[in-house]
């Protein structure tokens, strides 16, 4: 990888990892091996499936999570981790589009969540590094005072102890800021594996590197894994970031997919505690960490669109930008990006899967703010399963249809999906096949578009870059050397393996001999 370098004496070669699984071992669950037959199925080990998993199987129900890869190594492992009901600024909004009484159940579940975390760690002393944080969202931009005014009316109308600010603790002035008391944050794969502990026994299990490829709705329900063994359930609950087996709920119609950056930094100034996010774009997110007898400051924003705008090097290099103007930077250990679906209404979709399926259950489109709104689908779907009710059912029902922001954001999101299903292939693609090392492109050869990619020992790695899902174009992110798609958002590794889905298929590879000029 190229070096990317923002100060003087300052700069990271490393590929990009999470602070919290550089500093926190690996799990060694088992791979499934064969046939098995549990009361829940959990496809997914981030926090929503883990959580769910840990309360189901308090409640003497038999439980089996499925993960893919190693549990809380996906979107709960890439987290800013900040436990919060203060998701920018939606609560006006909710009150405006979904009316009061599901607004109140938003805010109530939420606030709800982090109490539940709390407790949690206090009975069972998980050492995480919890602590009580205030949450602000502040603006440098005239426009937004009155919407962060009105945010912090609609804030206090829901019970949220909110207040308007014009001042906070950092080096720079705002116009406006809105400020929630006693939010918290916390190392969240320290949390999760504590939780996942106490699941396996009594005919319950974790199993990681056992991907789910197929799923059979029924009574009961079986779900297939990638090497043919079947799990048996009598529920099943689908927490794998985006539902790939939900085509008949066309949630890859109602959901889009973003990234955004985080950098790990260590600074000469004393961070003041809080937790901070802009209420504008491009972004930028701030909070501390405990770190080697000092603090690691995280510094996250620069969304786009997965697979889409220029290289996404630029992401980091603009944060290092915002860190050289805002502090004394001393060193940036710590570099990774995270990808999450946001819903039509900006609400997460959680409940059953579809309305006509009973013992199907969903959890996605967390918009970033999913250590809260993950917490709250395990409840919430541990209460469905259990009691067959939830107080917090209505708001977050994955059939919901409102009508205004929901038609808008529809149609903008599929014209989107369409501008690149069908614009994509109709670009000019080269047929020069020079290529650098560290860099990759995509060329026709026999007809075919395959994606190139050089590595730092000059050894070629060519793929099909036709996304395996609904066949879109990928593109190539330079930051995180995939091939990412700008329709859907699955990920694949240079060598054609899958990051995220939804996609299910690998990309088929081709010979890397018939590309070296």
């Amino acid at each position: 990888m190229d070096k990317i370098t923002g100060f003087e004496g300052i700069s990271f070669e490393n590929p990009p990892q999470p602070y919290w699984m550089a500093q926190w071992k690996t799990t060694d669950y088992p791979v499934l091996d064969k046939d098995i037959k549990v009361d829940v199925a959990v496809v997914g080990g981030g926090i929503v499936g883990i959580t769910a998993a840990y309360l189901l199987k308090q409640e003497n129900l038999t439980v089996a999570v499925i993960e893919a890869d190693k549990i809380v190594q996906g979107t709960t492992g890439h987290t800013t981790a900040k436990i919060t009901s203060q998701h920018s600024l939606i609560y006006s909004k909710l009150i405006k589009h979904l009316g009061k009484e599901k607004a109140q159940q938003y805010a109530d579940a939420n606030e709800y969540a982090i109490a539940f975390i709390e407790g949690l760690i206090n009975e069972k002393q998980i050492d995480c590094d919890f602590s009580r944080q205030d949450a602000y969202v502040y603006t440098h931009s005239e426009k937004y005072i009155k919407q962060i005014q009105s945010e912090v009316e609609a804030a206090s109308s829901l019970g949220i102890k909110a207040y308007y600010e014009e001042e906070l603790p950092l080096p720079f002035k705002i116009k406006a800021a809105e400020r929630f008391d006693n939010q918290a944050q916390f190392h969240p794969r320290k949390y999760i594996a504590a939780l996942a502990r106490d699941i396996p026994g009594d005919g319950s299990y974790i199993f990681e590197q056992s991907r789910a490829v197929d799923f059979h709705e029924g009574n009961p329900c079986k779900v297939i894994i990638e090497g043919g063994q079947t799990v048996t359930a009598g529920k099943v609950i689908i927490a794998s970031h985006f539902p790939a087996y939900g085509s008949s709920g066309y949630y890859f119609a109602r959901m889009y997919p973003e990234r955004s950056y985080v950098l790990g930094l260590t600074i000469k100034e004393k961070f003041p505690g809080g937790m901070y996010i802009t209420a504008e774009d491009p972004g930028r997110s701030l909070r501390f960490t405990p770190y080697e007898n000092g603090q690691l400051v995280l510094m996250g924003g620069e969304h786009h669109k997965t697979g889409q705008g220029p290289n996404t090097d630029i992401h980091y290099k603009n944060l290092m930008k915002f860190a050289k103007e805002t502090y004394e930077v001393t060193g940036i250990p710590y570099r990774w990006s995270t990808q999450d679906y946001t819903t039509l209404d900006d609400v997460p979709y959680v409940g059953n899967i579809t309305s006509k399926s009973p013992d199907v259950y969903v959890a996605t489109g967390f918009k970033k703010w999913g250590m809260t709104n993950g917490t709250v689908s395990a409840i919430l779907l541990k209460d469905l399963i259990v009691k067959g009710e939830s107080p917090w059912a209505p708001v977050y029902n994955p059939s919901r249809f409102e009508g205004d922001p929901m038609i808008k954001n529809f149609a903008s999101a599929n014209f989107d999906v369409v501008k690149h299903l069908i614009g994509d292939k109709l670009k000019a693609v080269s047929k020069d096949m020079d290529i650098k090392p560290g860099e990759a492109k995509i060329v026709v050869h026999d007809d075919e578009k395959v994606g190139i990619y050089k590595d730092e020992k000059n050894k070629i790695h060519a793929v099909n870059v036709t996304c395996t899902h609904m066949g879109c174009d990928l593109a190539w992110n330079t930051a995180e050397l995939s091939w990412d798609c700008p329709c859907h958002g699955s990920r694949f590794t240079y060598e054609g393996d899958i990051i995220e889905g939804p996609a299910l298929k690998t990309l088929r590879t081709d010979d890397p001999l018939k590309f070296n000029p």
